[in-house]
């Protein structure tokens, strides 16, 4: 099933796909997950996108651990 990533409701369980988009509901989710600090940059873009399976708490977990 193809996900809305602008209003979906989205967990740490969320699959990130093919299809994924840096939406402002991505980033709502992330600032909850992460902290106010939360920004993307191109590299933690490159990472999200490269193709490995990963979930949104993959995401979270992985923009703390490179803090």
């Amino acid at each position: 099933m193809k996900i809305d990533w602008h209003s979906a409701l989205l967990t740490r369980t969320t699959l990130v796909d093919k299809d994924y988009k840096n939406t402002q509901n991505v980033r709502r989710f992330m600032t909850e997950q992460c902290g106010e600090e939360f920004r993307f940059d191109r590299d933690f873009m490159a990472w999200i996108r490269n193709e490995i399976p990963k979930t949104l708490g993959d995401v979270a977990d992985e923009w703390k651990r490179r803090q």
